[in-house]
């Protein structure tokens, strides 16, 4: 009995010691990218749809619209988060160099230490994939349908389940509480959708 005590320790004591080595805080570079990115492709390319749908109830018009937004917000995404990234990269290594010149650090320990350093090629191509996955969810949800109030219904569902789920993962994955977090993401997401959708409609009906 003694010799399956010792083999066999209390699981959630493991598990509490394996929270508490896991720096959470690891995850927040590549989690930030994609979480935004993914958000960031959702709300404007749906955004974007829904005010020129204000306009244009063409479906060609709504889906050209989005798809034009998912490149150049793939685009802008990716060079922003590179020179971004880089700009940080910079700001470590030097900081890295300085501090190893004073305390005399080995060139090994010094080589160990950038290979934990931010990657700006592969923040950018995160933050654009990212971008056009959240993008694709109002494309799709729009591409077939071509009454105009019962596509812009299905795409402000589509969206709005999106959102709930994006707002979800980022919570759990980055251990931040999920009711608010979910809540944040999808009020933001209604807000920016209804004022592009009311301000272009509002100009448009003024025939400018």
């Amino acid at each position: 009995m003694a010799s399956n005590q010792i083999q066999n320790p209390n699981p959630s004591i493991l598990e509490q010691d394996l929270e508490q080595e896991f720096d959470y805080s690891k995850r927040s570079q590549w989690l930030r990218a994609a979480v935004l990115g993914a958000n960031d492709g959702l709300v404007s390319t749906a955004s974007l749809m829904m005010g020129v749908g204000a306009v244009k109830h063409a479906i060609k018009a709504m889906v050209l619209a989005g798809f034009a937004g998912l490149v150049a917000g793939a685009c802008s995404m990716a060079i922003g988060e590179f020179v971004s990234v880089y700009s940080q990269l910079d700001i470590e290594l030097a900081q890295m160099r300085r501090e190893e010149k004073r305390a005399g650090v080995a060139a090994v320990d010094g080589e160990k230490r950038e290979g934990n350093l931010p990657n700006p090629i592969q923040a950018a191509a995160a933050s654009a994939l990212a971008f056009s996955v959240g993008a694709m969810v109002p494309l799709l949800a729009a591409s077939f349908i071509e009454e105009y109030k019962v596509r812009v219904g299905v795409v402000v569902a589509a969206v709005s389940a999106a959102l709930v789920a994006f707002g979800w993962v980022g919570a759990v994955l980055g251990r931040a509480p999920v009711v608010r977090s979910t809540a944040r993401v999808l009020v933001g997401g209604w807000l920016a959708m209804a004022l592009t959708y009311g301000l272009t409609k509002l100009i448009g009906s003024k025939g400018l």
